[in-house]
This record gives C-alpha cells, sequence and structure tokens, in this order.
C-alpha cells in the first residue's frame, strides 16, 4: 500500500507543542500550530506568545495566522520567522462567528481580491513556505474554493489545505470531497486534504478520491495519535504513547494549562473504554493533575 504523508491538523486550544510532537513520534509530517491572532503576536500578548513557542523536535514547524490586515500579517509572520519557524500559514478556515464576524478565517474566502492583497503582500514577507488553509466556500452557493486556490498559486502561495465544508457547514454533514479534488484539477502547487479522515483506509480513500498530496488529520487524531504510525499499535503500545503525552504536557505547560489539557486529552484517550461516560464526568470534576491520572488508568 502507497505511504501517505500524514499531517497534524492546527486545532485551537488542542494542538500545542506536547500534542503535535507525539504526533510527529508517531509519524506526522509537517506540522502547524494551532490559529495566532496576528494583532496579538505584534501587541507581544504573552499567551499568543506561549502558543508560538515550539520544540525544536517539532521541526520543520508552520505557524499559522488568523487576521485580514495585509500588513499587520505580513509584519506578524517576519516575527515568527524570527523565532525560527519553518514557514507560515495562514487561516482562511475557521468558522467561528466571533472569528468571522471581524473579516478573518473563512470570512477571507468573501473577498477573492482582498485575498490576493493579503497573498501578495504576505508573500513578499515570508522568507520560508508560506501556505494557506481554506474551505470549499462560504456557503453552498458559493463554492469557490478551486477560484481561491488559482489566486493564491497566481501570488506564489507554496500549497494548499483544502477542507470542503463551507464555513455555513460548520463541522457538520459529511465532507464533500470532490470540492478537494476541484482544487487539485486547478493548480500545480501540491493539495493537502482535510476532512472525515478517522482511519488510514479514510486517508488512502481520500488520496484515490481527490488525488491530493497529502492528508490531514484533526477530529480523528484526537485520543488516537496513533493514527500516524499508519499500522494498528497495540495496547501496550498505546499506553507508552499515553504516557510520552503526559510527561511532555507535565514538562512544557504551566500547571494551570497542563491540568485543562490532561482532562481534555485523557477524556479523548477514553472515549473507547467501558464506563466513559462515567469517567468523562469525573474527569472534568477532578481538582488536580494526581486525581485525573488515578481515575483514568483505573479505567483504561
Amino acid at each position: 500500500m502507497t505511504v501517505i504523508d500524514l499531517r497534524l491538523a492546527p486545532m485551537a486550544a488542542v494542538t500545542n507543542a506536547p500534542f503535535r510532537l507525539v504526533a510527529r513520534e508517531c509519524g506526522a509530517g509537517r506540522l502547524t500550530s494551532e490559529e495566532l491572532d496576528a494583532r496579538a503576536v505584534l501587541h507581544g500578548d504573552d499567551k499568543t506568545l506561549d502558543l508560538a513557542r515550539f520544540l525544536p523536535e517539532e521541526r520543520p514547524i508552520s505557524l499559522q495566522l488568523l487576521g485580514n490586515d495585509p500588513d499587520v500579517l505580513a509584519e506578524a509572520a517576519r516575527r515568527l520567522e524570527a523565532t525560527g519557524a519553518d514557514g507560515i500559514d495562514l487561516n482562511m478556515g475557521c468558522p467561528v462567528a466571533k472569528i468571522v464576524s471581524k473579516g478573518q478565517g473563512a470570512a477571507l474566502m468573501r473577498d477573492s481580491l482582498g485575498a490576493a492583497v493579503v497573498f501578495r503582500t504576505l508573500r513578499k514577507a515570508v522568507q520560508g513556505a508560506f501556505t494557506i488553509k481554506i474551505r470549499g466556500g462560504w456557503d453552498e452557493h458559493t463554492i469557490n474554493a478551486p477560484e481561491i486556490a488559482r489566486l493564491a498559486e497566481a501570488e506564489g502561495v507554496d500549497g494548499i489545505t483544502v477542507h470542503p465544508r463551507t464555513r455555513a457547514q460548520q463541522y457538520t454533514g459529511q465532507a464533500p470531497w470532490d470540492v478537494i479534488a476541484s482544487v487539485v484539477d486547478a493548480v500545480a502547487i501540491p493539495v493537502t486534504g482535510n476532512g472525515d479522515v478517522r482511519s488510514l483506509a479514510d486517508a488512502h480513500a481520500m488520496r484515490a478520491h481527490t488525488g491530493c498530496a497529502a492528508v490531514m488529520i484533526g477530529r480523528g487524531a484526537l485520543g488516537r495519535p496513533w493514527i500516524f504510525r499508519g499500522v494498528d499499535v497495540d495496547r501496550d503500545e498505546r499506553r507508552r504513547i499515553i504516557r510520552r503525552h503526559l510527561d511532555l504536557i507535565d514538562a512544557h505547560l504551566s500547571p494551570r494549562v497542563a491540568l485543562v489539557q490532561l482532562k481534555k486529552h485523557l477524556a479523548w484517550y477514553a472515549v473507547e473504554r467501558p464506563g466513559m461516560a462515567q469517567l468523562r464526568q469525573r474527569l472534568f470534576e477532578a481538582r488536580d493533575a494526581a486525581e485525573v491520572l488515578d481515575l483514568f488508568w483505573s479505567l483504561w
């Protein structure tokens, strides 16, 4: 079976350094940070700069920017590349209301000329790889991913990730992979497909259906970073990977953030275990990390 370039999707409040590194150690390809607000980068916001930090072992890594002002995005990109980032990814897919109301994320899909200016300005600023992550379009009446992709290619963008649902769909319904295929047909630069990939078989099916160069996995990797191995792993190896993830959380996140991440990720790791519903509630009610870990290992 053909080897596929499998990548971890950038997910807000999830794709932090510990999870990214676990995915890389399991075989994930090029990594991308969770979204970073461009203005917050320029203002030196501590929380945003923490999110922008990465471990040397994660490289090559791209940092994903969120914004709509070309000059702000360009300056933020320069500062992030100065930290050692190997590339910049532009978020054109976030469907959250508070983001699109500012003209950011998926809202950039609604203004092709404005998007072209953003591409041109960022391309001049970014020395490394410059990529974008888009949706199929704003809604079912405006499926314009191929148009945006052609504009991006013309302005020197190096690669495109396509999540084919529209902004209106959010994360509901089946991801229409035909949209990914239409982008692949529209451009010569590499296209990464994303959406409804929960197994290696799904990844192969997406590649066969769309012709995409790589496959990005988001929700399908939550609680299952071993999906990037490309083969099934036994329970002992899963336990080893989970323990590695827990050690990284403890080593690289502040105690307050670490506790939130422990609860979140252990709930995902336990999703297929007996008694999951009861465990999930107890995990989120736990007062400290020791209690969380005792609960998890008692049932895993």
